[in-house]
């Protein structure tokens, strides 16, 4: 079943598995509890967001030669959904093993999400674990309009607000920018 605004047309093929969504994931689509669902609630500001959060990360690794790749709305695996994060970072030994599959059979290393206005807190938080779980060892929960940061690792959650610099703990080691050159 696909869930969709109304009035919205949307043309997908026939996805009737998470295995079929895994092997031609449809664009901007993830299946959650067995249905496609349309990511929805994309805003100017979520996009430059995203944005900023590719385009730090990717400069990053760029100048320290770490290897990787940065993605935005890459397809992956968790232990029971197909999702799809916002920004995500893969590192050059995952690249190496899963640079050529549709969707990565895993959570990605590094995760970034940014809070829509149409997300609610709980469910943004489940998802965060469902990550984690998943092979994810780092998530950062970007609220944009409360202009916060919120990194999680395992079992611990680290807040940064307006004026404080964010820093990676687990994944690109050393990263760090100020939230309000982030956040625009």
């Amino acid at each position: 079943m696909l869930v969709s605004k109304p009035n919205d047309v949307v043309t997908v093929p026939e996805i009737l598995s998470l295995e079929d969504f895994m092997a031609n994931p449809p664009e901007g689509m993830e299946w959650v509890d067995g249905q496609l669902i349309e990511k929805t609630g994309m805003t100017l500001k979520h996009s430059e967001i995203q944005g900023n959060i590719y385009f730090y990360w990717r400069s990053y690794i760029n100048s320290n030669q770490q290897g990787g790749k940065v993605y935005t709305e890459g397809p992956c695996r968790t232990y029971k959904q197909g999702r799809r994060p916002d920004v995500a970072y893969l590192t050059p030994e995952l690249v190496t093993e899963f640079d050529d599959v549709p969707t990565l059979p895993q959570s990605f290393p590094l995760i970034a999400e940014i809070v829509s206005p149409t997300d609610l807190a709980e469910e943004l938080f489940l998802k965060a674990q469902e990550y984690l779980q998943s092979g994810c060892e780092e998530i950062w929960l970007v609220f944009s309009e409360s202009r916060l940061v919120f990194v999680m690792i395992d079992n611990q959650v680290l807040g940064f607000k307006a004026g404080d610099v964010v820093s990676t703990q687990k994944v690109l080691l050393g990263f760090s920018v100020a939230i309000d050159e982030l956040l625009g």
